[in-house]
């Protein structure tokens, strides 16, 4: 019972502290670049979608926190958002590039094509819509036109006088990165995700040793952390939780899928579509399996990854719990679709 609940709590943290990271960084660039090149994506919904399908094509879920970010800043729509979801693939994509590079291009490409096609669609539905409540909102106009974000000469005289906020964020951010290289959290070997959750650390860290106070009290403090982080760990460690201790107990094996495969193709997409419904990114490997042993046909292995984004919706799950649902809906929609017209042409 221990072990499910020290792994689901480790992810959570690993999770929280990475979207943390990327809503630091925004909250960054929007002072850095007096939000210009934030109003600048804001301003055309027909580029947001071009932009999130680049990101949710990124292995991994790095991609999809930085959309997710971007959307609870009100930066980008509800359409983008959708986009980002269906061409993310979250750790799956790693995998399907090891077990068959090949197919993994054609599906990535495929993946792009149709989050582009439903995310223009869905502007001519939505526009800019945005589910997330107002109060929700985390990108704030920063008051003081002359801050600079990194300066030596007042960053010793703030270090004179550390406040508690800063001393605990670089403490928080130091200890962070100490554990990810001990490996006590985090990838027990070095790969993508773990110079990744590196490179993220890193940057937090540097955000929070170099900003000036009002900035790290006013806009880190309390707008992101005190409103978001801890609503973001409870929900992801709580969902965590759950599929570590409930999904077991459907023994999704691959001769499992197999057996309804031989006769019950439709049965097949169905449950490929659920599936791909679960915010986790284990059970959505199974289909990477059976495809890759020939059990499945490739329209199957397509419909779950449109529907599926690994930990991706999680940060989601917790900001906008509506937005979350509304857009698995839709990607499930367009999963089966897909799904049935790539079987009907033979794939």
């Amino acid at each position: 019972m221990f072990e499910p609940i020290a792994h689901s709590f480790e992810h959570a943290i690993m999770i929280a502290s990475f979207v943390l990271s990327m809503m630091l960084l925004i909250e960054y660039v929007t002072v850095q670049t007096k939000n210009k090149i934030l109003k600048a994506i804001g301003k055309n919904i027909w580029w947001q979608v071009i932009i999130a399908a680049m990101l949710g094509i990124i292995p991994g879920c790095l991609g999809t926190f930085v959309a997710v970010s971007l959307y609870a800043h009100r930066v980008i729509g509800f359409p983008a958002l959708v986009t980002v979801m269906i061409a993310s693939s979250g750790d799956e994509a790693f995998v399907m590039f090891s077990e068959i590079p090949e197919q993994a291009l054609y599906i990535n490409l495929a993946l792009i094509l149709i989050a582009i096609i439903v995310g223009f669609i869905l502007n001519l539905i939505f526009k800019d819509k945005n589910f997330m409540k107002l109060h929700n909102n985390m990108l704030h106009s920063h008051s003081d036109p002359n801050c600079v974000c990194f300066d030596w000469k007042m960053l010793v005289e703030e270090y004179k006088n550390i406040s508690f906020q800063r001393l605990l964020l670089i403490v928080g951010s130091v200890l962070f990165l100490f554990f990810l290289f001990t490996g006590k959290i985090g990838p027990a070997e070095w790969n993508e995700k773990k110079i990744i959750f590196l490179i993220v650390g890193s940057i937090m860290l540097f955000i929070v040793a170099t900003v000036p106070e009002h900035f790290l009290i006013e806009h880190l403090w309390k707008h992101t952390i005190k409103k978001h982080l801890f609503r973001i760990f409870l929900w992801t460690f709580g969902a965590l939780l759950v599929i570590e201790i409930f999904i077991p107990m459907l023994n999704l094996t691959e001769e499992t899928f197999k057996n309804i495969s031989d006769n019950y193709f439709v049965l097949l997409l169905l449950v490929a579509v659920l599936v791909g419904f679960i915010p986790e990114s284990g059970p959505n490997l199974v289909f990477v399996f059976l495809f890759a042993s020939g059990f499945i046909p490739l329209s199957i292995l397509v419909a779950n990854s449109i529907v599926q984004d690994g930990h991706g919706g999680l940060p989601l799950l917790a900001e906008s719990p509506k937005s979350f649902v509304y857009s698995k809906l839709i990607n499930m929609v367009v999963g089966f679709i897909v799904g049935l017209a790539g079987f009907a042409v033979g794939l």
